[in-house]
C-alpha cells in the first residue's frame, strides 16, 4: 500500500510533536525527520528523549517514515572525503544515524545531502565512487540489524556532481548488492536530471526503489507546479509499489500549514 508522509524541516521552529499532530489531523500516514532540525548531533538526544518523539508520533497517530538531509550538521561531515580522518567521522555519524532511526521506529534514511559528497576538485569519480562504496558497505550490517534501509537519493547536477541521475544511483546499489541498500526517486530532480519522463524512471528503477519524495519543478509541494503526479501515480501502481510518498520542498513561502494541506488534497486525487 502507498502511504503518504511529509517532511518536518519546512515546520520552521515548530516541536516534533506539533509537527506529528498537525500531519496527522489533516490525514498524513507518516513524518520524514531531518535530523538537523532536532538537534546538531543525534549524539545530543538521549535515549529518553528519542523514546518520548517515539509516543509522541504514535499518539498522534503517525509513523516516523526514517531520516533524510543526513549531513548537514555537524559541521565537517563528507561522506566521500579524500581525507581518511573527514570520511570516519562521517561514517562513524552514520552509524549513529542509523541508532537513532532506529530508535524512532523509521525504516528508511535517504542518502541525500548533495554538498556533503560532491567530486571534490583533483579527485577522480572513480576514487570518489570507491570512497563511497566504501563506507556504505562498513555501516550496512548495522543498518540490517537495525532494520534500517538506506536509500540513495539520485539528485539533479544542479545540486551536485555526484550520483546525478537514478542509473548511477543503480549502479552503486547492485555493485554492493545488500538488501538494506536501495535507490529512490526524487520527482524534482528526475523532471531536471533524467533524459527519461519520469513515468518511465519509475518504472525502471523499481526494482532497487524503496522510497520516493514528491516535490514540484518550481520547488513547492505537489500540485502547486506544472508536474502532473497522475501519470506518475500510475507508474508507481503498475510496478507494485508499496512504500512512502513523501512531500519534500524547498521554498517554504506559502508556510507549512499551506503547503501540507495542498499537497496532500492533490495528491488524494491519485493515491
Amino acid at each position: 500500500m502507498i502511504k503518504l508522509g511529509i517532511c518536518n524541516e519546512m515546520f520552521q521552529g515548530w516541536e516534533i510533536g506539533d509537527v506529528f499532530r498537525f500531519a496527522g489531523s489533516l490525514g498524513y500516514d507518516g513524518v520524514e525527520v531531518a535530523p538537523f532540525t532536532l538537534a546538531d548531533s543525534v549524539e545530543e538526544i538521549s535515549q529518553e528523549r528519542r523514546r518520548e518523539i517515539r509516543t509522541e508520533a504514535e499518539d498522534a497517530g503517525v509513523e516516523v517514515v526514517g531520516l533524510h538531509w543526513l549531513f548537514v550538521k555537524p559541521e565537517g561531515l563528507y561522506l566521500n572525503h579524500p581525507d581518511d580522518g573527514v570520511r570516519n567521522r562521517t561514517r562513524d555519524y552514520l552509524l549513529k544515524l542509523i541508532e537513532f532511526c532506529g530508535d524512532l521506529g523509521g525504516s528508511t534514511m535517504v542518502v541525500g545531502s548533495p554538498k556533503q559528497r560532491n567530486i571534490l576538485e583533483g579527485q577522480t569519480y572513480r576514487d570518489t565512487y570507491r570512497r563511497t562504496l566504501e563506507v556504505l558497505r562498513s555501516v550496512l550490517p548495522e543498518a540490517e540489524a537495525r532494520g534500517v534501509i538506506l536509500c540513495l537519493e539520485a539528485l539533479d547536477p544542479h545540486q551536485t556532481n555526484f550520483l546525478t541521475d537514478t542509473e548511477e544511483a543503480m549502479r552503486l546499489v547492485r555493485d554492493l548488492d545488500h538488501p538494506n541498500l536501495r535507490t529512490m526517486v526524487d520527482i524534482r530532480s528526475a523532471w531536471f536530471g533524467e533524459k527519461e519522463e519520469v513515468p518511465d524512471v519509475i518504472r525502471r528503477v523499481a526494482p532497487y526503489m524503496k522510497h520516493v519524495h514528491a516535490n514540484d519543478a518550481n520547488r513547492l509541494g505537489p500540485g502547486m507546479g506544472e508536474v502532473d503526479f497522475g501519470p506518475i501515480a500510475e507508474a508507481l501502481r503498475e510496478v507494485g509499489y508499496e512504500g512512502y510518498v513523501s512531500v519534500e520542498v524547498f521554498d517554504f513561502f506559502p508556510g507549512p500549514e499551506e503547503i501540507a494541506r495542498r499537497s496532500l488534497e492533490y495528491l488524494r486525487r491519485f493515491f
